[in-house]
């Protein structure tokens, strides 16, 4: 067996493991965290645990990053063993360690969990169909339906102002002032584009202030890639990927899963007319969302769907933006135009959703 990354001697004993360590797999479809699946062999089966070692680079405080999830995934599955079968496949089952936290600190300050691996479950990386994506608009309006009653107070913030479009704003005109990069005179349609959309950014940020729409959990990460599918009923059962779990908005989550999955073309697609909203997939992914968590969602959260898709396609063209002129900083780039490339996608993604816009609003009013 080849030497593994980890000390399985020491996790093995922190984490309390029992039967024999039979090997590893490394999993490489994250781009945060280091994640391994280990096998161990226990009266004549096959146990599989998931270990991470968590990036501290992004998550500072490891202590309130699991005081977050444990506290999501405990409140869902006292809610799944009331109402279901399978309550251990419906969220995800994180181990103590022996101090009786959620994480293990080694002797070079690496940090690791462990939660059960699931089984006879599938992900999906592309929409091939609208019924991938309503499911999988179902699967995310569970996790909010489920915890809708959760106490948003005990939940912290583990990357502060993370949907913050104001802050996101700011970002963008300070990195237009100082220019950093030299690239100012190759954007200024892009700059004339997001400044004229400042309102935007404005919308949702003070309804939050005047106490009009409610903060609840939300996952922050809505890519279909973070739904387990069941291998059976081909349904999502489980939301993973939690690392991002922090007090919201419920429109942050569904505008992103639009922004993300209803896109005809790539994230960076250089060949712009090649991009636009496919409603027949706004409509799955809407029909899906608003079966599950409807009757959890209040009236002006339902007025905003439509904009939330706009917003969050906005935001993220304004960041790609703000990355470019600041000098590619923050997100990891292929070429030296590609972060440019993610923000024309996006603008025009928002054009073109701003020419949808009655469509779509018909099409949340039917479902709601």
């Amino acid at each position: 067996m080849k030497k593994a990354p980890f000390d399985i001697e020491e996790i093995t004993g922190q984490f309390g493991f029992t039967g024999d360590f039979t090997g590893y797999e490394k999993i490489d479809n994250g781009h945060i965290n280091s994640t391994f699946v280990l096998f161990f062999e226990k009266d004549g089966k096959t146990e599989k645990f998931v270990l991470q070692k968590i990036n501290t680079s992004v998550f500072t405080d490891p202590e309130k990053l699991m005081d977050n999830i444990v506290g999501v995934t405990e409140h869902i599955r006292g809610k799944a063993e009331k109402s279901c079968a399978y309550a251990n496949r419906c969220t995800l089952t994180f181990l103590p360690c022996k101090s009786g936290r959620y994480f293990y600190r080694d002797a070079n300050g690496g940090c690791w969990r462990v939660y059960v691996y699931i089984d006879d479950v599938y992900t999906c990386n592309i929409i091939d169909s609208a019924e991938v994506f309503c499911n999988a608009g179902i699967a995310f309006g569970d996790f909010q339906n489920i915890l809708a009653d959760f106490d948003i107070s005990r939940l912290n913030e583990t990357i502060p102002k993370f949907h913050d479009t104001v802050s996101r704003f700011e970002d963008l005109k300070k990195a237009v002032v100082e220019n950093r990069s030299g690239r100012l005179s190759l954007v200024r349609d892009e700059v004339d584009f997001a400044l004229s959309r400042e309102p935007y950014a404005h919308t949702l940020v003070d309804m939050i202030k005047s106490g009009e729409l409610p903060l609840r959990v939300t996952h922050n990460d809505t890519k279909l890639n973070n739904i387990l599918f069941d291998n059976t009923s081909n349904k999502g059962i489980c939301i993973i990927d939690l690392d991002t779990v922090m007090p919201g908005l419920s429109l942050y989550d569904f505008g992103d899963s639009i922004r993300f999955g209803a896109n005809t073309a790539a994230e960076d697609e250089k060949d712009l007319s090649k991009v636009s909203l496919s409603l027949e997939l706004f409509e799955a992914y809407t029909k899906g969302y608003l079966q599950s968590a409807g009757q959890a969602l209040c009236a002006l959260e339902k007025e905003y769907l439509t904009f939330s898709a706009m917003l969050m396609t906005y935001e993220c063209g304004i960041r790609f933006l703000t990355d470019y002129l600041n000098g590619d900083t923050y997100f990891k780039t292929d070429y030296p135009e590609h972060n440019l490339v993610r923000c024309r996608t996006q603008f025009a993604l928002v054009k073109d959703m701003e020419k949808k816009e009655r469509q779509m609003k018909e099409i949340t009013e039917k479902y709601c």
